[in-house]
């Protein structure tokens, strides 16, 4: 694709033309803001989130080999955390606000490529996940019970659409000047107008019909009469739909936030609150997914019985040196 002119677009950090002591100020405290939110993320989000992945990870390829056999839910599940956690690593560009990651148009190109690879890619396992959920509900029809019995092949599909709009985004945002030095971000800023109305489509706008649609089923259908009640549905799995409450909120104020692209400061916000729902929605399923929720218990019960029983033994142990002091 020919370069485009988006010369129009800058960032305001990077243009310092004031004309009035109110306009430095304003930017200095905009300058403090995204560099305290990303320590803060830094901080406490990244080993928080990578810490509740790599646990899930363990937790799952651990009852496969137990079990010679995983559940389609927890399948997609992990492919979720595998996504979720690729995104964190892709977060680390960030360490470098206020400032920006100083590189060549086709390594932000590249970049910009593995990130929306992740961000559709997770978006759409998790309306695979909740229509797992709604058919567990509800009795499917053949064709559909058949197709979700082979959540591999779902996967693998979702695997090539999140490429292919992957890939579109990536020509949108140019093949031209690769060899220039940029700043960059996720979302190049010279990236063509089009890229946003892709993303925002393909990323958010239509999985978030799905999900309406998922939402819709669930509580308008009347369900079997052998089926579980609502309340119970929902406490079953309640990571699931606490990660589609988050993921809403966070994409839907950072897709609103793409499209204007008005304001830097907000802009940086909206992407490090992006890169936060990854970490939340890691730390919702390690705490709340019943297989992760029930060995993360006995990991902690054994840890207390051992520190009975070492109890118990210094116990006596003090007790006969005592003894033998006198």
């Amino acid at each position: 694709m020919t370069p485009h002119n988006m010369t129009w677009i800058s960032y305001p950090s990077k243009n310092l033309a004031f004309t009035s002591p109110e306009e430095i100020e304003a930017f200095i405290a905009s300058q403090n803001i995204i560099s305290r939110l990303m320590h803060c993320y830094i901080a406490l989000f990244v080993p928080t989130g990578l810490t509740a992945g790599i646990c899930i990870l363990i937790i799952f390829i651990k009852n496969y080999l137990r079990y010679k056999v995983i559940e389609n839910l927890d399948l997609l599940l992990l492919h979720f955390t595998i996504s979720n956690i690729v995104m964190i690593f892709l977060s680390f560009t960030v360490i470098t606000r206020p400032d920006y990651l100083t590189t060549t148009h086709l390594a932000c190109n590249v970049l910009s490529f593995f990130f929306n690879l992740g961000y559709f890619n997770s978006q759409y396992v998790l309306i695979l996940i909740l229509l797992t959920l709604l058919l567990k509900r509800f009795p499917p029809r053949p064709a559909l019970g058949t197709a979700t019995q082979r959540p591999i092949l779902c996967v693998g599909f979702v695997l090539i659409s999140a490429f292919c709009l992957s890939l579109t985004g990536a020509v949108l945002v140019g093949t031209g000047n690769y060899h220039l030095r940029t700043d960059c971000q996720l979302d190049p800023l010279f990236a063509w107008p089009e890229y946003e109305i892709v993303k925002f489509t393909f990323g958010f706008g239509i999985p978030l019909f799905l999900q309406i649609l998922c939402f819709a089923v669930l509580f308008a259908k009347a369900a079997p009469t052998e089926a579980p009640a609502l309340k119970q549905h929902l406490r079953t799995y309640p990571a699931v739909y606490i990660i589609s409450t988050t993921m809403f909120a966070c994409r839907l104020f950072y897709n609103v936030m793409i499209l204007l692209r008005t304001n830097e400061l907000v802009m940086n916000i909206a992407e490090i609150a992006l890169f936060c729902e990854s970490c939340a929605s890691l730390v919702f399923i390690l705490g709340s997914h019943k297989p992760c929720k029930d060995e993360i218990l006995k990991v902690i019960q054994k840890c207390r019985r051992e520190n009975a029983t070492n109890n118990h033994l210094e116990i006596p142990a003090t007790t006969a040196q005592e003894s033998g002091s006198q």
